[in-house]
């Protein structure tokens, strides 16, 4: 096993052992899911329009959450993740909330390097890039996974949260340190969000949360992440930014608003928290 391979593995242990924990913290999804009930935001559902009938590829898919919300919209929905455990909740949360998805447990270079099927829509969101090594490999088998015609929907966190600590100070990890490894294991950011991240329902954990597996994240500007897709290929028809984070408390002083929307705390700047992009190939 080399460096990289090494580094995957402790990632993908580091992720089983978050899932069951985040997942703990969240009340009868299936019973929510197969009564209506979907955690998708605004923003995605704007940036990916009517899904209905079209092929969609959910890489980095997480336990399947949100893929099962886009399949109840009509979208023929196949999702990837690296973890055993999220693929596994993501199966069983199918079949029990009569909601059908394809899930597949997979490296996401891996998958897209050799699928033989075409899709019409390939969508990441929230903390989903930060987890690739190498941007232009994701995005050249985007890329080739679409059919003519397909869109690469992203709806992330703007990257310059990595570098805002609680005191809203530029003092973590450096913005412009492209493909930068930064290692610590997966965090209970679910418990850190509360019930912004879980709509369905939210209960704390019995025992404080303990990761012994570290996991292996990449830094990337978002100037690299576009650079990539107008490599690949794809035409970019939209680029957005967000002041506000939905769900999740990527600084630990954001405020909660309406819409489970996190809100920088009063007298400090706005800056973007998340952004979304479309790109057309």
């Amino acid at each position: 096993m080399d460096e990289h391979d090494r580094w995957r593995e402790e990632t993908r242990q580091s992720w089983n052992v978050a899932t069951l924990a985040h997942n703990r913290h969240k009340l009868d999804q299936a019973r929510w899911l197969a009564s209506g009930g979907s955690p998708l935001f605004p923003e995605e559902l704007e940036l990916l329009g009517d899904v209905a009938g079209r092929r969609l590829l959910h890489l980095l898919c997480n336990a399947g959450q949100d893929s099962l919300a886009l399949a109840r919209l009509g979208a023929k929905v196949t999702g990837v993740d690296l973890s055993d455990e999220a693929i596994l909740a993501a199966q069983n949360l199918s079949t029990e909330s009569g909601i059908g998805a394809e899930f597949v447990r997979s490296e996401a270079f891996q998958y897209l390097e050799h699928e033989e099927r075409r899709f019409e829509v390939v969508f990441s969101s929230y903390g989903a890039l930060t987890w690739l090594p190498d941007l232009d490999r994701w995005a050249q088998g985007a890329a080739r996974v679409l059919e003519p015609g397909g869109r690469v929907v992203i709806c992330e966190f703007h990257p310059l949260v990595w570098s805002i600590d609680a005191e809203w100070r530029l003092s973590k990890d450096p913005y412009f340190a492209p493909g930068h490894r930064f290692s610590a294991p997966v965090e209970d950011y679910v418990g850190r969000s509360g019930p912004a991240l879980a709509p369905m329902g939210y209960r704390e954990l019995d025992a404080p949360f303990h990761n012994p597996h570290p996991a292996h994240a990449y830094q990337w500007t978002l100037a690299d992440t576009v650079t990539a897709v107008a490599r690949a290929g794809l035409f970019i028809e939209r680029l957005t930014e967000y002041p506000y984070a939905n769900g999740c408390r990527v600084i630990p002083s954001l405020v909660e608003g309406e819409g489970r929307r996190l809100h920088p705390p009063p007298g400090v700047p706005s800056v973007p928290l998340m952004y979304g992009l479309v790109a057309r190939r």
